[in-house]
């Protein structure tokens, strides 16, 4: 999957958990924290996956 697709669904993921949270009457800091925490685990899945496709690239073939 493409990195700009990647990034697009897990914000359209952020945006429709918030404003179901919205919706639920949940109070807007637990709303805030709950996306930056979103964020932050986007981020680092977003990061370990790339780090996993890199370093599939450049190994070369027989090398562990």
């Amino acid at each position: 999957m493409s990195s700009a697709l990647y990034v697009f669904a897990y914000l359209l993921l952020i945006a429709g958990v918030s404003y179901l949270a919205y919706l639920s009457h949940i109070p807007e800091a637990y709303i805030v924290a709950m996306a930056v925490i979103m964020v932050g685990i986007g981020v680092v899945s977003g990061m370990e996956s790339a780090r996993l496709r890199s370093s599939h690239y450049r190994r070369g073939p027989g090398l562990y």
